[in-house]
């Protein structure tokens, strides 16, 4: 019996046509094989003729409404990347062999837009969502693509949607580029084919409600990435193994884990945050603490914002909000819990947080350890904000929302 083609249905008013993906095995290799990539210039649009509602910003939780819009490509051996389209946002039917499914050949980028004080739909930092999602692909052996080709098409399916982008605080339109692999079969080899769609999902506060400092219950038990695994490269197959540790937690009365590492317990990260510590030094200084990159660390996106900003704070470039003569050294550098410990202990943390681009910047105000309900407690201002949290998430929002003029924010222009 021949196997199931995977078909993606294309909506055109009301009809659905299936686009059938041959399923021949071919040994892709990218350093030999030269393939059509991504072509902006052969997008299809295709509109959804009836339009949802756009909910009020005050209902929107985090990435449970999506637009009326994907954005979808295909990739074979034989023809290599397909022509883009735009089209209704709708179902896909996808073969029970693919090896996405028997094998989470699945990777995907998180990225936002937001509606610039100059009335432009705009993305943050777009380069390093694109360079990421290439070193994803190739550590799954996925096809390559051209991450500029891909940025392009994000920004037209972005001003094509722009009606869906909410301007409360706290809001924004989340992207989720998406590729997995179609190959079908249980061999345990490369996908062959594969699949990449854009969907959008207007959303609030990562955390329902008003912002607050969350909870973290240091997890020793259980490892979450480990030196030379796939901790640093943003794939499905990460996420699945935190979500019973998490629930575990959440009995406990905790929002989230502190996942810790190696024979001395040091942090890793917050849920699916960066973490950061802030210690207050005997010269009135602060030093700003986060994980190094040492492949259990994922490199995010905000994460890189926060050293940057942080590390060039002066009297000449000042995050606004802090003091200009304030002193901060800015270091990644392997912080074990029993040193986390000992600052709470000795009054030297000053503060705790967590960064990442659904959240953007959550304090932490307390960190349950050991089998005994130990907790470390983090005194934080208004809000339960330390100064550095409060200053620095202030600044990445006036950036994000072009309040402030900078490179990071990039419009999405036609």
């Amino acid at each position: 019996m021949a196997p199931v083609a995977l078909e993606t249905p294309v909506h055109t008013n009301g009809a659905s046509t299936p686009v059938s993906i041959s399923k021949k095995a071919h040994a892709f290799d990218p350093a030999t094989q030269q393939l059509p990539n991504i072509d902006p210039s052969k997008l299809t649009i295709k509109l959804n003729p009836e339009l949802a509602a756009v909910p009020a910003p005050e209902k929107l939780t985090f990435g449970t409404i999506h637009t009326d819009h994907m954005l979808l490509l295909t990739f074979s051996p034989e023809s290599g990347w397909s022509a883009p389209s735009i089209q209704p946002y709708g179902p896909m039917s996808i073969d029970p062999m693919a090896s996405c499914i028997q094998y989470a050949t699945n990777i995907f980028e998180g990225m936002k837009a937001y509606m610039g004080a100059d009335g432009k739909p705009r993305l943050f930092r777009p380069d390093l969502n694109m360079a990421r999602m290439k070193r994803s692909a190739d550590k799954l052996a996925l096809p390559p693509f051209d991450e500029q080709a891909l940025l392009k098409l994000i920004k037209k399916l972005v001003l094509i949607e722009k009606r869906w982008i909410p301007t409360a605080p706290g809001c924004s339109l989340y992207i989720r580029p998406t590729m997995f692999g179609t190959r079908t079969g249980f061999g345990v080899t490369p996908s062959t084919h594969a699949t990449l769609l854009v969907i959008l999902s207007p959303s609030g506060p990562y955390f329902p409600g008003v912002v607050r400092p969350i909870s973290l219950y240091a997890e020793s038990r259980v490892r979450r990435a480990w030196p030379g695994g796939t901790g640093g490269f943003k794939l499905a197959l990460n996420y699945a193994p935190t979500l019973g540790p998490t629930r575990d937690a959440a009995k406990m009365g905790y929002d989230q884990i502190l996942w810790l590492f190696g024979e001395d317990d040091h942090l890793g990260e917050v849920g699916q945050m960066n973490a950061f510590v802030v210690l207050k030094q005997d010269d009135g200084s602060l030093e700003v603490v986060t994980p190094p990159l040492d492949g259990t660390i994922l490199p995010g996106v905000t994460r890189h914002s926060v050293l940057d900003l942080t590390r060039a704070h002066s009297a000449e470039s000042p995050i606004p909000g802090l003091p200009t003569d304030l002193v901060l050294h800015v270091v990644e550098r392997d912080i074990p819990i029993a040193e986390l410990i000992k600052y709470s202990e000795t009054g030297k943390l000053a503060e705790v947080f967590g960064v990442g681009t659904a959240a953007v910047l959550v304090p932490i105000n307390r960190i349950g350890y050991g089998e005994e309900g130990k907790e470390i407690k983090i005194e934080g201002g208004a809000n339960g904000f330390g100064p550095i949290a409060k200053a620095v998430r202030e600044e990445l929002m006036a950036i994000q929302e072009a309040r402030r003029p900078n490179a990071w924010s990039v419009p999405c222009e036609e």
